[in-house]
């Protein structure tokens, strides 16, 4: 599985601009996710449809402010970075580039 650990990203949005943690899990055999933000509540949100080829990672993630609209995630993990993009509806895309925290 790859990608299994914490993350400390960088976000970069209209919307929202610092850092948030993303902790991806080995929740017996399939991913878990646990994302943080600094000073935030983070809405109720579900990771769905994840496929990996190679060090790339899509998924489809659900979140409760946006009911009935898809969150596209797209991550590529090398070993101490990642990098990649949420494609928010009404937001557009996000960028994301983090390191593996300490």
């Amino acid at each position: 599985m790859i990608g299994i650990g914490t993350w400390q990203c960088s976000v970069s949005s209209m919307v929202y601009k610092g850092d948030a943690n993303i902790q991806i899990l080995d929740n017996d055999g399939a991913y878990g996710f646990e994302i943080s933000v600094p000073d935030m509540d983070m809405p109720d949100y579900e990771v769905k449809d994840i496929a990996v080829d190679g060090n790339t990672f899509t998924a489809i993630a659900n979140v409760s402010l946006l009911p009935g609209k898809d969150i596209a995630i797209q991550v590529e993990f090398e070993e101490e970075t990642m990098s990649g993009f949420l494609k928010v509806p009404f937001v557009g895309k996000i960028k994301l580039n983090g390191k593996k925290a300490a």
